[in-house]
């Protein structure tokens, strides 16, 4: 099972900055075009449910929040990197990993790219989190994006982004 990570896929600029562990996105507002089939879900974020539909492409998504299993909270400390993401829920310290990336969240696969925590511009490292879902044409997931969004100046960007080539992916779509 490959997968590859895709950090820069909007058309009007995304930028990735890292620093000493860290991962910084930065991101630049266009149109954003919507697909008939797309499902964004309760408790989403507005800001970033339209900057997650904005970075991935045309196939129709569904946008889920991160929500607690521990205490229902949704503000999160994020270690990401190209295998995948954990995320730390502020209020419980309850872990969990987002998607599959509990498979591949291991020296083995990290090679050069060990997690970092996810940071804001503005030096916070904490934030809200969704997960656009890419279908493919017959409804199986086909991409994961991580989208966070600052609890504290309320920036968007994306920080995890990868590929799945394999099915069955329902279960992918409650594991935000």
């Amino acid at each position: 099972m490959a997968r590859s990570l895709t950090v820069v896929r909007v058309a009007g600029g995304l930028y990735v900055f890292g620093q000493a562990g860290r991962v910084w996105v930065w991101g630049v507002w266009n149109d954003v075009s919507v697909h008939a089939d797309d499902q964004v879900g309760e408790g989403v974020p507005a800001e970033l449910g339209v900057f997650l539909r904005e970075a991935v492409d045309d196939r129709p998504v569904k946008i889920a929040p991160s929500v607690c299993e521990g205490c229902g909270g949704r503000v999160f400390f994020v270690l990401v990197n190209g295998s995948g993401a954990e995320r730390e829920c502020s209020g419980c310290d309850s872990r969990a990993f987002i998607a599959d990336s509990e498979e591949y969240w291991n020296e083995e696969f990290w090679e050069d790219d060990e997690p970092g925590a996810a940071g804001c511009p503005c030096g916070s490292e904490e934030f809200e989190a969704a997960v656009a879902f890419s279908l493919g044409t017959h409804g199986s997931v086909r991409w994961v994006t991580v989208g966070l969004r600052c609890i504290k100046d309320g920036f968007c960007g994306i920080y995890a982004d990868w590929k799945i080539d394999y099915e069955p992916t329902d279960h992918l779509l409650t594991m935000v």
